[in-house]
């Protein structure tokens, strides 16, 4: 009885962790799925590289669902996800082949969230990184990945105004909502009195 137990668990064991590692599709899978979705709704592919330790992601990700421009991307863009450069023990969290397809859009030194804009048939149309004047695709730049600052929103913006239907009000919805993300001033500790002198005391 006790072996058949133990034949039990590890044959459970086994097949959990074959369904956790099945359970994310190929990226090249997500990609044409993506597509197909795209040219059938005449949208944009965002395509977002992100990861579970990613704090950033995380902001993105709030971003993007947040009830005041969700819809807004919903209609222009197939947002879609890949998961890349987890932690050796969340590795069955990643979409295999995700690393090679961000290598292939040159986002692998740039850190996430890396994120490319793609027509329907895979075209790159802009990407996170910002690059000096006249460069290429192919050049590496400073990638924003989620827009926080200023120069970031206003890039990311000008970037969604190129390659969607969103108009000048609903882009400053937008970047209303992503600037949000930009961290809090830091605030100056209290600078104590200075305490009166001796002297000035008595003069008063």
């Amino acid at each position: 009885m006790k072996k058949s137990l133990i034949i039990l668990l590890v044959l459970f064991t086994v097949k959990s962790g074959f369904a956790q590692t099945a359970a994310m599709p190929a990226s090249e899978i997500v990609l044409k799925d993506a597509y197909a979705k795209a040219f059938k709704e005449n949208k944009k592919v965002m395509l977002i590289f992100h990861a579970s330790w990613c704090g950033w992601c995380k902001k993105m990700e709030a971003s993007l669902n947040d009830p005041s421009v969700k819809k807004m991307f919903d209609d222009n863009y197939v947002i879609t996800t890949l998961d890349v450069m987890e932690q050796p023990a969340k590795k069955d969290l990643e979409n295999p082949g995700s690393m090679d397809v961000m290598t292939r859009f040159h986002g692998e030194k740039s850190g996430l969230p890396f994120w490319v804009v793609l027509d329907a048939k895979g075209k790159v149309l802009a990407d996170s990184q910002i690059r000096p004047a006249g460069a290429s695709m192919d050049t590496y730049g400073d990638n924003i990945g989620c827009p926080a600052s200023a120069d970031e929103v206003a890039k990311f913006t000008a970037i969604l105004k190129a390659t969607s239907k969103l108009n000048d009000a609903q882009l400053a919805v937008i970047a209303k909502r992503f600037a949000q993300n930009a961290p809090a001033p830091a605030t100056k500790p209290a600078t104590p009195a200075t305490p009166a002198s001796p002297a000035s005391v008595g003069s008063m």
